[in-house]
């Protein structure tokens, strides 16, 4: 194996080519000591030694058998990011070369089905399958798989999926990406380059708006987006929202209120939106219209919302069947009660996590939701760190929750007894409160347990939530920190 060189060999590609090596492996690298015989035997090698050559020769360097492979692979699908720890452009400038004769031939080869080419880091159960590793979580012999994947209608190559992971955070386009999306600008028709989840960080607006030019909208389920933008930065890509037609999830991070806004950039706008945008607007009238479909998940964190925000995102559709629920960092301590009570009883049926961390939520507030809250019979996550409640109606929390039957993970802040009038944390009465605590669970009967979350944190100082936890359980008195 000394001949293998380039990337450092996973180990599970390692444990599969020591002695004593199996015949496909010895095959395969007898193979690739004279490349151009590899290359002439394509043709009538073996389906099961395909995957054990190609992964010799990704890790060998050897390019020009992997240009041909790919012209006569016999899968519907090439994980071929599952080989790759990091993007790799020489490899995959021989994948596309080979992909170019392909493309380039007017009747696809006898052998090959390939239909995708995967550049995410998944489907790394097919290599090693194929190099035999022993993977528990896998079951079927390799050539039930083979079957599988063969047995499918042939289909014409064109077009050629092409699935990628996009997380944009650098300020330019790495070479991989750019290499990438110029090969796919050049096979207009010939190549879908498509996306699940879209995830931004920082990267300036033009390179944003070059990517999702070349992407398929309408695969991208996922959106992330981090960056400290303005509404106005936001509405740009209202376009482009509009057209990922089968988004689920969509989140939003650190957006800033407008100073101006040109409606022009923003399609199907009601006329009746007033200037400067506001968030209201944005629920309002661009969700709506942007987004087809009721998502799966939505989260706005850590921006400035108003009571006219959180009442029009009440009324909006893409909430009629939510799953998550992240309004974490956003301040509701001087909202009416009533509003979060009409949000949740909205999404009471389907939710399955609701995320209020830091909301600076008071006891009113959560008196109001606790009947809502009661009815979300789906949830299994609850987070509530960072608000300033009361022992007594955390107790009633505990109660009106105890009839969730799938609730299984409880994080709640330090009761606002725990704390002097000037906010500092004193340890002697929140372990008091702990016991006080420990008991109503216990005494509401079924196994539970709870963490409680204080700020500023006993071992840092640190004035966040959720750098510290401690652990309440109805079936052990042990309080068990959680770093």
């Amino acid at each position: 194996m000394a001949r293998l060189r380039g990337e450092c060999l996973p180990s599970w590609y390692l444990m599969s080519v020591r002695s004593p090596l199996r015949l496909q492996n010895l095959a395969a690298i007898s193979l690739l000591r004279d490349e151009a015989s590899a290359i002439s035997a394509l043709e009538y090698l073996p389906t099961e030694l395909f995957p054990l050559l190609f992964m010799a020769a990704f890790y060998g360097r050897r390019r020009e058998t992997l240009k041909a492979m790919v012209q006569v692979w016999p899968f519907a699908r090439l994980p071929l990011g599952g080989l790759m720890r990091k993007p790799h452009k020489r490899t995959l400038q021989a994948v596309l070369g080979g992909l170019d004769v392909l493309l380039a031939q007017k009747d696809c080869p006898r052998r090959c089905k390939l239909r995708v080419l995967d550049l995410r880091n998944t489907d790394k159960h097919f290599w090693r399958m194929w190099a035999g590793a022993r993977d528990r979580r896998y079951s079927g012999s390799p050539m039930a798989a083979a079957a599988e994947d063969m047995s499918r209608t042939m289909k014409p190559l064109v077009p050629l999926e092409v699935f990628i992971e996009l997380c944009l955070k650098k300020r330019t386009l790495c070479k991989f990406l750019t290499q990438l999306l110029r090969w796919v600008g050049q096979k207009t028709g010939s190549v879908l380059l498509c996306c699940k989840k879209l995830k931004i960080v920082s990267m300036p607006k033009e390179n944003i708006k070059k990517v999702l030019r070349k992407v398929q909208l309408d695969c991208i389920q996922e959106v992330e987006a981090y960056c400290t933008w303005n509404l106005s930065a936001l509405a740009m890509y209202s376009p482009h929202l509009g057209t990922m037609s089968n988004v689920q999830r969509l989140l939003l991070s650190s957006v800033h209120a407008p100073n101006d806004l040109d409606l022009g950039k923003i399609t199907d706008i009601s006329p009746t939106c007033h200037l400067p945008l506001t968030f209201s607007d944005l629920i309002a009238y661009v969700f709506p219209r942007c987004l087809k479909n009721p998502l799966d998940k939505f989260s706005i964190t850590h921006c400035l919302l108003t009571e006219s925000d959180l009442a029009d995102l009440s009324r909006c559709p893409i909430i009629s069947h939510l799953k998550g629920l992240n309004l974490s960092g956003i301040t509701l301590t001087n909202f009416n009660p009533a509003l979060l009570q009409v949000l949740l009883e909205k999404v009471a049926a389907t939710l399955e996590e609701l995320d209020l961390n830091l909301c600076g939520i008071m006891d009113s507030q959560m008196e109001a939701i606790l009947p809502a809250l009661s009815h979300c019979f789906h949830l299994t996550t609850l987070s509530l760190c960072g608000n300033f409640l009361s022992k007594a109606v955390m107790e009633r929390l505990l109660h009106h929750t105890d009839g969730l039957p799938v609730l299984d993970l409880e994080l709640y802040p330090a009761p606002r007894e725990s704390y002097s009038p000037n906010r500092v944390l004193q340890l002697e009465r929140l372990a008091q409160l702990q016991v006080e605590l420990l008991k109503i669970l216990q005494d509401l009967g079924r196994p539970r347990t709870i963490w409680l979350s204080s700020s500023p944190c006993p071992h840092c100082g640190a004035d966040t939530s959720g750098c510290f936890y401690q652990k309440l359980s109805s079936g052990s008195r042990k309080v068990k920190y959680w770093p």
